[in-house]
């Protein structure tokens, strides 16, 4: 898709572990769009001028020459050239804004047109640590327990601070079937290992039921290139087999292609009202109007803190202009729009380089608030429990966040241990000792790793049973009764 007005292509821009190192998704755009067609440098100088006064040249001449020729060391030129550039964008303090080498710069475009291989989960950086966005829904990053907002302070031994998200992601990324062991920080808890198993990242974006009352129900797990169609040909479905409301799923959902977005939206928003906007560093707005319609049904959409930028758009739209509620937790709140330039560095490297913000129908800017919800649920406590560390085995008088979360697992399977506080008491031991009966384990009442493991995973086919999610029952039963 053409950007109005401007000679510039729309492509996906969420955030995959797997693939290339760059921030948190959202609506880069990536095209030949010189510096003189936006009407300013990089320095804010004249189109066309150098950037650099002859002052500026020759301090950062002798810097080099000083490196080069007086350092304990020989240096690589190379090396030290992208280390400039990327201390420049650094300097800007924009998560977003980074530099990729020839060979990041080839993972990134491959990637526009590739199968994914990886963890599967959105990241951004975040004061020099690597923060989760989201996990892909049923990527390995979630079925490993992956959560919005953890902190990787390592991976596989080797740790991240003072590394650069590209250089961050290439230790993270790698082939099918290797394991990435990850050091998690988490709110609130002690580092803990989550190994993750790194495989194909699911390609389907879109997934849609019906549910009781007639309440189709679509997700949308990212905005890529054929999600707008996939979208566009199962909501028809739904609307076929006598749809009445629709609630649209975009929790967890990182984000990606504003042309998606957009296509998705126009059946939705009134013709002559804009989907979004985009803002420029001068303030000067651009609208992007529907050209489409509205649908005679109630609409809700699910959000969550993982719910970000295109899925923001989504959600903001849908509220502002046609009236839809929002059901869930805050959203991300990403809020801005990235520039990619490759051609004007000549060698193969890459800039990607927040240039714009994007705003809701209505003007308001999410970036770093998020959309509240009209309906806030809350999913249970069991949902936010950590993976055990299983560094020890858990037993009668322990105190800590492994037994902290042993309880909540527990609680969340029905077997009352009594407390939720971090104690291992009697009642916790007896929990135990009944899971343990029930699976077939040795009933000692100590969580050792394989009983660990296994109420691990029980808990996850517990979070994934739909019966188990609060926010999606008070979607539908929103929908169900503002049935006309």
């Amino acid at each position: 898709m053409f950007w109005k007005g401007r000679n510039l292509y729309i492509l996906v821009a969420f955030i995959l572990l797997a693939m290339f190192a760059s921030s948190v998704l959202t609506l880069t755009i990536v095209g030949p769009l010189s510096l003189a067609e936006q009407g300013q440098s990089v320095s804010g100088s004249k189109p066309g001028a150098s950037g650099f006064t002859t002052q500026e040249m020759k301090k950062l001449s002798t810097t080099y020459e000083l490196i080069q020729g007086q350092y304990l060391h020989e240096v690589d030129r190379t090396k030290v050239i992208d280390g400039a550039i990327s201390g420049m964008l650094r300097s800007l303090d924009d998560p977003y804004t980074t530099y990729m080498d020839k060979k990041e710069a080839e993972q990134f475009n491959d990637m526009l047109n590739s199968t994914f291989q990886g963890i599967g989960a959105e990241v951004s950086l975040e004061e020099g640590r690597v923060k989760v966005v989201s996990p892909i829904k049923g990527s390995p990053a979630e079925k490993a327990g992956i959560r919005t907002n953890d902190i990787i302070l390592s991976v596989n031994g080797d740790k991240l601070d003072g590394l650069s998200l590209s250089e961050a992601v290439m230790k993270i990324r790698g082939t099918k079937g290797s394991q990435a062991k990850l050091q998690i920080m988490r709110t609130g808890s002690e580092p803990i290992e989550i190994v993750v198993v790194r495989d194909d990242i699911p390609v389907e974006t879109v997934h849609s039921e019906m549910l009781d009352g007639q309440v189709g129900k679509i997700e949308i797990r990212e905005f890529v290139q054929n999600t707008a169609k996939a979208f566009k040909d199962q909501l028809k479905a739904l609307e076929d087999q006598g749809m009445k409301a629709l609630v649209i799923d975009v929790r967890n959902d990182p984000g990606g292609m504003l042309q998606a977005v957009v296509e998705m939206l126009e059946p939705f928003v009134p013709s002559g009202k804009p989907i979004v906007q985009v803002e420029d560093r001068k303030g000067e707005r651009e609208q992007t109007v529907s050209k489409g319609s509205t649908k005679p049904y109630p609409i809700a959409v699910l959000i969550n803190n993982g719910s970000a930028s295109a899925s923001e758009i989504m959600a903001g739209a849908l509220q502002e202009a046609s009236g839809a509620k929002l059901v869930g937790e805050k959203t991300y709140g990403k809020g801005t729009v990235q520039v990619t330039y490759q051609q004007e560095l000549g060698d193969g490297s890459n800039i990607k380089m927040t240039v714009m913000k994007w705003l809701t129908p209505n003007g308001n800017w999410v970036h770093q608030k998020g959309i509240e919800p009209d309906i806030a649920v809350e999913q249970p406590a069991y949902f936010r429990a950590s993976p055990m560390s299983k560094k020890t085995t858990l037993k009668a008088d322990m105190l800590g966040d492994d037994v902290k979360n042993l309880q909540l697992m527990l609680e969340g399977l029905g077997l009352a241990p009594g407390r939720t506080d971090g104690y291992f008491n009697d009642k916790t031991a007896q929990a135990v000792k009944s899971f343990q009966t029930e699976h077939g384990l040795p009933a000692n009442g100590e969580v050792d790793v394989k009983t660990a493991q296994a109420i691990e995973d029980a808990i996850t086919k517990q979070i994934r049973d739909p019966k188990n999610d609060l926010q999606l029952k008070a979607a539908a039963d929103a929908m169900r009764k503002a049935i006309k």
